[in-house]
């Protein structure tokens, strides 16, 4: 069965965005960029593939990517209205009335229901890209968290997963220092069997 893996930038505290959902707080630094390149291509969106001469690498871990609204939305001020062009692209959304692109697919059911359908179809594992609510909502289906953590205390913002009080185990699997000062922590749900890091 595929894995639902959440990958994502944090800080010390738990946040991955500012108030307003900005994260420019957070910059992509050159070692947390070659991390990505060398483990996790697909996370690096499709535009900015040719800037970092990366061509066109095969997907390693995941073929599909699941955001909110909020986390699609700043591509799409950009005019990028299919940022991760390379994976199958799902949109959350109770208030799109239809999709932008052609290659991203926009849905207003129950996100629990739906993910636990994909996880069910065959292909690679699914990247959980944000944001913070709907990383609250998917909690219960999330195999796998891949936290860049990085050393900043934000003092609030939007939270890893906003949930309310809830309490969900994970096991430490990894931790991969950078010279920047990012860590990058890989946990695997409680009671999910281990597997070899990407």
């Amino acid at each position: 069965m595929r894995k639902l893996g959440y990958f994502v930038a944090a800080t010390i505290d738990g946040y991955i965005a500012a108030p307003d959902g900005s994260w420019d707080f957070l910059p992509v630094r050159e070692d947390v960029t070659t991390f990505m390149i060398e483990e996790y291509p697909e996370t690096i969106p499709t535009p900015a593939r040719g800037l970092l001469g990366m061509g066109d690498p095969p997907n390693r871990v995941f073929d599909t990517v699941l955001m909110g609204r909020n986390t699609y939305e700043p591509a799409l001020r950009e005019g990028v209205s299919s940022p991760y062009a390379h994976l199958r692209q799902i949109v959350f959304s109770r208030t799109m009335t239809g999709s932008p692109d052609p290659a991203v697919q926009v849905v207003a059911e129950d996100p629990v229901t739906f993910a636990g359908k994909l996880k069910q179809e065959p292909g690679m594992d699914i990247w959980l890209a944000g944001g913070g609510n709907l990383a609250g909502q998917l909690l219960p289906e999330i195999d796998e968290l891949v936290i860049k953590l990085n050393p900043v205390i934000a003092g609030g913002g939007i939270p890893l997963a906003a949930r309310g009080f809830d309490p969900h185990s994970f096991t430490l699997t990894s931790a991969t220092p950078l010279d920047s000062g990012v860590i990058v922590l890989r946990y695997r749900a409680a009671g999910e069997a281990a597997r070899p890091a990407a």
